[in-house]
């Protein structure tokens, strides 16, 4: 029998900070948004920036709708290790009762 260990806690921040992305993603459509053409500079510089937006926003939504449910999926995942891990306690203690009850290992 292999021995699975899985850090709840860790996954669940993990689920947390997935989250967090993906508001930092969807809440800012443009990194390049808050600068102008004259902080920017050249022309060429600029021109990068609006091609880079461009490319962004096609690949932005899709690139945020996965880390979204990549942050639901771990979030479940320590539900279901954290249920699983009590009904196994719950039926150890059930057999641990009845072994004490019943006298000892037979």
């Amino acid at each position: 029998m292999s021995d699975l260990k899985a850090d709840t806690q860790r996954i669940r921040e993990c689920s947390r900070a997935l989250q967090r992305i993906y508001h930092a993603f969807t809440d800012r459509a443009n990194p390049a948004d808050d600068y102008s053409s004259a902080e920017l500079g050249n022309k060429l510089v600029v021109d990068a920036f609006d091609e880079f937006a461009s490319n962004w926003k096609i690949h932005r939504k899709d690139l945020a709708e996965k880390i979204r449910t990549l942050g639901i999926i771990t979030g479940e995942a320590a539900k279901s290790y954290e249920a699983i891990d009590t009904k196994l306690a719950e039926a150890l203690r059930r057999q641990d009762e009845r072994t004490e009850r019943d006298g000892g290992p037979q």
